[in-house]
C-alpha cells in the first residue's frame, strides 16, 4: 500500500509568500518501529500538505542506511536515533558531517528483552547480575547503532546493576526489525530496541521484557527528526514546515482513540508490518504493563518535542564514559551546533505550542544520579563502571 496525503486538505498560512517551503517534495526516511507513528500520521492526515509539503516516506533497513542516505542526499530528512546525528557530527564509527536535529518525535517507548532461556534465570537487573557474575559463559546483547540511545540506555541499565557492558557481556549491532528473529534463532541472549519488537518476542513466547527504558530514565529522549546542517540551512522554510506538520501529528497521537487508528496504519506492510494487536499492546497504554513506568509520549503539550540541549549532552557524557570520545568535548557547544532550537521555536510559535524557557531539564536516572546538563565532565567521569 502507498500512503499519500489527502489532496483536499487546505494549505496553511505557512505556505504563503516568503514562508513557502523551498522544496515542496521531501523524502523522509523511517525505520519499522512504533515510534515512526508521527511521520505516518502526518501523511495520512494531510498535515504535510497543510504546510505546503509532500512527504515521501521511504522505509530503511537499518540506521546505518539512514545515516548513509542522509549524507548522500538520497533522503532529505529522517526519523532517527537521537545519537545518530551526534555520532555523525563527531565522526564516531563513520564519516564526520555537520548535522541538524529539528525536533524530538517521542520520549520512551523502548525496552530491554531477554531470551526465555536467560529470563528463566533472571527476571530483573539484580538477578541478571548475579547470574552473569556466577556464570562462565559470556552472554550476547544487541542494540541498534553504536552511538544510539539503545546502546547507551542498555549500557546504563547493565552498569546500574554492576554488569560491565564492555567486559562482562558481548554487544552486537542488529537492525530493529531483525531483533526478534535473532533472539528466536539464539544468536543473542537479549537486546534493547524500540517497540514493537520487544512485544512481538514476548507474544511469541521467545522473549521476556525485563525492563522498559523509561525505568532507566523516565521520559528519556528517543527518536528525532534529523537532517544535515546543509539541508536545514538551505531549506529553512521546508525544515520549519516539516516541524509544524510533525508537531500536529504528535499532538494528534496524544488522543487514545487516535492511537487506535495509528496502530492500524502501522501494522500495514509498508510501515512496521507487525500484528496490529502487538503494536497496540504497548502503544495504547500510557503506563507500562505493570504500571511502574511511563509509556511512550509523542506530545505532552510539546514537552516531548522540544530538542533540549541537555538531552544531547547526556549522550556525549556516555560516549566519554565508554571511551568513544578520547578527549573531553565542549558538551554545550556540540549540542548547540546540532539542535536547531531556532527553527523549532519558530514552528512551535506558529502553532501555539508552548516552548520551555530553559534549554536544559533535570532527571533522576535508575542509579539515583541526577542529570541536569550541569557539570557534564564531572558527570561523565563520576561513574564507577566505565571504560
Amino acid at each position: 500500500m502507498s500512503l499519500s496525503s489527502p489532496s483536499t486538505t487546505p494549505a496553511g498560512h505557512a505556505v504563503a509568500g516568503s514562508d513557502a517551503p523551498e522544496k515542496r517534495q521531501v523524502r523522509v526516511g523511517f525505520i519499522a518501529l512504533t515510534d515512526c507513528a508521527p511521520l505516518v500520521i502526518a501523511v495520512a492526515k494531510g498535515y504535510d500538505r497543510k504546510y505546503g509539503l509532500e512527504i515521501i516516506l521511504q522505509r530503511q533497513p537499518s540506521w546505518a542506511a539512514v545515516r548513509d542516505k542522509l549524507l548522500t542526499g538520497e533522503l532529505d530528512a529522517s526519523h532517527a536515533l537521537y545519537g545518530l546525528g551526534y555520532g555523525i557530527q563527531l565522526g564516531l564509527g563513520g564519516p564526520r558531517h555537520d548535522m541538524a536535529i529539528l525536533m524530538s518525535l517521542n520520549q520512551g517507548g523502548q525496552a530491554i528483552t531477554l531470551s526465555q532461556a536467560l529470563a528463566s534465570r533472571a527476571r530483573d537487573g539484580a538477578s541478571l547480575a548475579r547470574f552473569i557474575h556466577g556464570s562462565e559463559a559470556r552472554y550476547t546483547f544487541a542494540h541498534t547503532f553504536p552511538t544510539g540511545s539503545h546502546a547507551m540506555l542498555l549500557y546504563y541499565w547493565l552498569a546500574a546493576y554492576g554488569i560491565d557492558p564492555l567486559r562482562d557481556v558481548r554487544s552486537v549491532v542488529i537492525p530493529p526489525p531483525q531483533m526478534a528473529d535473532a533472539l528466536r534463532r539464539g544468536d543473542v541472549d537479549g537486546y534493547c530496541v524500540g517497540e514493537p519488537w520487544n512485544a512481538l518476542a514476548q507474544s511469541e513466547g521467545k522473549g521476556f521484557t525485563v525492563a522498559l527504558t523509561s525505568e532507566v530514565w523516565p521520559h528519556h529522549p528517543e527518536k528525532v527528526l534529523a537532517c544535515t546542517r546543509d539541508f536545514a540551512d538551505r531549506h529553512p522554510h521546508t525544515a520549519r514546515a516539516l516541524i509544524m506538520a510533525l508537531l500536529e501529528a504528535c499532538r494528534y497521537l496524544d488522543v487514545p482513540a487516535h492511537r487506535e487508528e495509528a496502530a492500524s496504519w502501522l501494522a500495514l506492510p509498508d510501515f512496521v508490518d507487525a500484528p496490529r494487536e502487538v503494536i497496540a499492546s504497548r502503544l495504547l497504554p500510557e503506563k507500562a504493563p505493570d504500571g511502574s513506568a511511563p509509556g511512550i509520549r509523542f506530545f505532552a503539550d510539546g514537552q516531548a518535542n522540544f530538542p533540549y540541549l541537555s538531552d544531547g549532552m547526556w549522550l556525549l557524557t556516555q560516549y566519554r564514559r565508554w571511551g568513544m570520545l578520547r578527549d573531553e568535548p565542549d558538551y554545550l557547544a556540540v549540542a548547540r551546533a546540532i539542535n536547531r532550537l531556532d527553527l523549532y521555536r519558530e514552528a512551535a510559535s506558529q502553532l501555539g505550542v508552548a516552548v520551555p524557557a530553559d534549554t536544559k531539564r533535570s532527571s533522576r536516572l535508575i542509579d539515583g544520579k541526577i542529570w541536569d546538563g550541569g557539570d557534564a565532565a564531572a558527570y561523565a567521569g563520576g561513574f564507577d563502571i566505565k571504560a
